[in-house]
């Protein structure tokens, strides 16, 4: 997601920034902390959130929908000028398909009451992660079909692949 977020800012800003593989966005940011690159496009997380609030890094926005409740001060990236730049990662507990319907009811309902921990929700937060209201099994597969269809043909368009 990082790829095709970077690559989604290039089409929407029109600019030509050249990508480079990386294996992961630490050795990314590494390098963007020693001044090898000067922009890198990772997904945000508590130790990025951390840097920028240092000084170590600059993050220039996020591509949410929203600000992060964990990082408030960072904008957006349609505030910062870039309207469609939204790119979100989910993270989900996923089954082999043909798991029974009612494993996959209390697999979703264990989920649902450790969200209910306070300081679980604040360990997310501090993380630049926010869990929707609804996770339920249908509404995360809706999601992820949604997201097979937006990006299929953007990863095709730039004759990506998988390594």
């Amino acid at each position: 997601m990082n790829h095709l977020s970077g690559e989604l800012f290039k089409t929407l800003t029109k600019t030509d920034i050249q990508h480079v593989p990386y294996r992961g966005a630490g050795p990314a940011i590494a390098d963007a902390l020693s001044g090898q690159i000067p922009i890198v496009v990772p997904a945000t997380n508590g130790q990025l959130i951390e840097f920028h609030r240092s000084g170590k890094l600059r993050v220039l926005a996020v591509a949410s929908p929203n600000r992060l409740i964990g990082a408030p001060e960072i904008p957006t990236g349609i505030e910062a000028g870039v309207p469609g730049w939204i790119v979100q990662n989910y993270i989900a507990l996923v089954a082999p398909a043909g798991t029974p319907d009612s494993i996959a009811e209390r697999l979703n309902e264990a989920t649902r009451l450790a969200f209910t921990d306070e300081k679980l929700q604040q360990q997310f937060i501090a993380s630049g992660f926010e869990a929707p209201p609804d996770r339920s099994p249908d509404v995360v597969r809706r999601w992820f079909n949604e997201e097979i269809a937006r990006w299929t043909p953007i990863a095709r368009a730039l004759g990506l692949t998988l390594d």
